[in-house]
């Protein structure tokens, strides 16, 4: 059983066209939980419609926290919906993004001899014009523990993984460090870990992501340098004290 897990906030532009590419793709017994963190754009409201047509979605609440870090907000999102989820197979998404055919039957071929699995993605803009056709080549993606904390490639809308990782992922850390590098550097860590070179979504960027992976950081060095710190000092603790 596949379940797709979506963090939404205020996504009531782009959530129907995301959740037809999923669904399109998915099995009867299939689920997609969407965790909602206080929408007042429209959202619920078209998530619940999509629902009573189609008894896989299952909307749920988030009750947010303050974070003085933007990402927190996913992270936390992100964790009720896995949290929620029942599948053997557990497949990250975003709320702005597109699926492309065939991306589930991709993932559960990977998935039988791996741990979790991470694609390639077409970066887009916000009316799904192709402005990179790799995110791996314009990141310059590679495995290894160290190679993502220098150069993070792990997109949560790009990743699915065995139910599993959850039993030594779970609690997430409950600040600055994002649920995508924390599953992808704990797998690396702990299992095993494949690249799909082929594109399986189109990774939408426009000014409201809710988070920006995609873009420059305007963090200074020092917080660069602290946010990686934070990182590896959970992973340690997480690795080896547990």
């Amino acid at each position: 059983m596949v379940s797709v897990c979506i963090p939404t906030y205020n996504g009531s532009r782009y959530i129907a066209a995301q959740l037809q590419s999923i669904l399109a793709q998915l099995q009867d017994s299939d689920e997609v939980v969407v965790s909602d963190d206080g929408s007042t754009d429209g959202t619920l409201e078209i998530v619940s419609e999509l629902a009573k047509g189609d008894g896989r979605i299952r909307l749920i609440s988030h009750q947010k926290s303050y974070s003085k870090y933007a990402f927190d907000y996913t992270t936390l999102n992100a964790e009720n919906a896995i949290r929620s989820s029942v599948g053997d197979y557990i497949f990250l998404a975003d709320q702005d993004d597109v699926w492309m055919p065939g991306k589930v039957k991709l993932f559960l071929q990977a998935l039988e001899t791996s741990d979790l699995v991470l694609s390639d993605c077409a970066v887009v803009d916000a009316e799904l014009n192709v402005l990179d056709d790799s995110y791996f080549k314009m990141n310059r993606s590679k495995m290894g523990v160290f190679n993502n904390l220098v150069k993070n490639s792990y997109l949560g809308c790009c990743m699915a993984f065995r139910r599993s990782v959850l039993q030594y992922a779970l609690p997430f850390p409950k600040t600055l460090v994002p649920h995508d590098i924390w599953l992808g550097l704990l797998a690396e860590a702990k299992g095993k870990v494949s690249f799909l070179p082929t594109p399986t979504l189109y990774y939408r960027r426009h000014s409201a992501n809710l988070s920006t992976s995609s873009e420059s950081s305007s963090n200074t060095l020092a917080f660069k340098l602290y946010y990686r710190l934070m990182i590896v000092l959970n992973l340690i603790k997480r690795l080896y004290v547990g």
